[in-house]
């Protein structure tokens, strides 16, 4: 679970906003909508095919 520790002076209003693009970073909320609905085994397969395409574009930058 990310968290955020506020800094000395800093505002709630910011460290909330800190907050959530850590969350959206690490893809919480779509992680919990995936597992709301049923998933089909050839659309997992998929997904993470698409996963690790993303990761390793993001790892060469």
């Amino acid at each position: 679970m990310p968290g955020v520790k506020v800094h000395e002076g800093e505002s709630i209003e910011s460290a909330l906003r800190r907050f959530r693009s850590v969350c959206r970073d690490a893809r919480i909320q779509e992680d919990y909508k995936r597992s709301q609905v049923y998933e089909k085994p050839s659309d997992k397969r998929r997904r993470k095919i698409k996963e690790r395409v993303r990761k390793s574009r993001k790892k060469k930058f």
